[in-house]
């Protein structure tokens, strides 16, 4: 980003566990409840009621933590983390402060062919706040409202050491964690849901400097693509503070997405102004190796084991088995696909192409799409054959993903069937050259220009549906004979 700074970025990732129920009670997760309709005297704070830890989110984190190369503790505790928020009802938040359930693991990331390994800190427990919903505007008096459904829901943050020396190499972080999160069952991370949220530690220091520069952290980043802006913003901002002569300040700042710029919201708290202490109401956990153990080896495939499967079995290259394990839906619709059109190099193609492509332009995710593995084999195989072009082929699958419809009915309904019977093929070639004798000359005279006009006839003529190769083949012998 500049030849005077070098950038320094660590990301606290939270992504929200993948349980039925609360943490510390036995209130549902579900996302999109009406407000406040999920909550009882625990988790909305009532004074006197006491948390119950949730065995399946200590087991989520056990697994994400696997999965990341932690350690796992066989003995952690829970802490208060004392501060005043309208969405906090008790005025703390249990969390993990000194003694966490995981960590020192890592991950490795690959940005255009450099790899490179972020550490894990750490990974610990901890409960969500509520949620604040603000409503009027500078017309009327504003005034904000608190849902408590989210109070209580079972986080999991990931602190990484500040290893990531870019914006792109943040986001590749993000995404390749996403895919791990997924493929070990612990999280939905729906970006969109907030079930997966990140802050980014930003600073800079002159090439060659040992010691951190001054960091501001960006708070709440809810997609891959505002976190890379914004840390791209931010350091930009603090290069042309230092050299302006400002002094940086430690804070905490937010990102305006219409905007493009960071704004700061507050001067940082460190660890003590939270007051952390031992949570007296939850007894200090003991996490016995056998259960460690049983999990670890009911892990199930993860991205890198599974991406190295893709190149092995199939011989897919590192970027497309990159692709294809963004997430497990992704990886199994593929091998579904492939059990019944054995060209891995095709469906790679299909999927990453024109299939990725209409889901995002549709906002949705590969398992809500009406476009089954099924389909897309049938359409290939029809491809292969000859029964489509590759051009028809691109109509019938933006037909399937609308309709769901089978690509033998869209062929019908469409009229969409490829010629390649060349008896029907050489009447109309032989037609269209004595008809332009001009060009056959042109042809004649070694102009290749003359070919391509011949092609583009025959195709007009049968409104695409000739085979382009036979066309070009009889073509070509039509041609050679004169």
């Amino acid at each position: 980003m500049s030849k005077d700074y070098e950038v320094v970025v660590g990301l606290e990732v939270h992504a929200e566990l993948r349980t039925q129920s609360k943490i510390f009670c036995s209130c549902s997760t579900a996302f999109g409840a009406e407000p406040n309709t999920q909550v009882c005297p625990v988790c909305s704070g009532f004074p006197g009621m006491l948390p119950v830890l949730n065995e399946k989110a200590v087991e989520c984190a056990i697994k994400a933590g696997l999965a990341l190369h932690c350690e796992i503790a066989e003995f952690c505790k829970f802490d208060r983390k004392n501060y005043f928020y309208p969405d906090l009802p008790r005025a703390y938040q249990i969390s993990q402060y000194d003694m966490p359930i995981c960590q020192g693991g890592y991950l490795d990331i690959d940005v255009d062919g450099e790899k490179s390994r972020v550490g894990i800190t750490r990974a610990h427990l901890e409960e969500d706040a509520g949620k604040l919903v603000h409503q009027g505007d500078i017309t009327t008096t504003p005034f904000s409202l608190v849902d408590l459904n989210r109070s209580g829901v079972p986080l999991l943050e990931i602190v990484s050491e500040p290893d990531m020396r870019s914006a792109r190499q943040a986001r590749a972080y993000m995404e390749k964690l996403r895919s791990i999160l997924l493929f070990a069952g612990v999280s939905d991370c729906k970006m969109e849901e907030g079930s997966l949220r990140c802050d980014a530690n930003v600073s800079v220091r002159p090439w060659g400097q040992r010691e951190l520069g001054t960091r501001a952290e960006i708070k709440n980043l809810n997609s891959f693509r505002a976190l890379e802006r914004a840390i791209e913003y931010e350091a930009k901002r603090q290069m042309e503070a230092i050299e302006d002569g400002e002094e940086l300040v430690q804070e905490t700042r937010t990102w305006d997405e219409v905007k493009g710029v960071t704004r700061s919201m507050r001067t940082k708290e460190e660890a003590h102004d939270y007051r952390y202490f031992p949570d007296p109401d939850l007894p200090p956990l003991r996490i016995g190796r056998d259960w460690v153990d049983m999990i670890r080896s009911s892990m199930p495939e993860l991205p890198e084991q599974a991406g190295q499967r893709l190149m092995d079995q199939y011989g897919l290259s590192p970027y497309d088995a990159d692709l294809i394990t963004q997430s497990p839906q992704i990886l199994q619709f593929f091998d579904e696909t492939i059990k019944l059109h054995p060209d891995a190099k095709a469906v790679s193609n299909w999927m990453m192409g024109d299939l990725m492509r209409l889901l995002n332009q549709n906002g949705m995710e590969i398992q809500d799409a009406l476009v089954k593995p099924a389909l897309l084999a049938e359409m290939l195989d029809l491809l292969n054959d000859g029964t489509i072009s590759g051009k028809m082929a691109k109509t019938v699958f933006e037909e399937m993903f609308a309709s769901g419809k089978n690509p033998q009915t869209i062929i019908k309904e469409k009229g969409l069937v490829q010629i390649s019977d060349a008896d029907a093929l050489l009447p109309l070639i032989d037609e269209i050259v004595n008809n332009n004798p001009k060009v056959l000359q042109d042809y004649k005279n070694g102009k290749e220009k003359a070919f391509g006009f011949f092609i583009g006839q025959v195709m007009k003529a049968t409104r695409g549906q000739a085979n382009p190769e036979m066309v070009n083949k009889l073509l070509r012998e039509r041609l050679d004979r004169e």
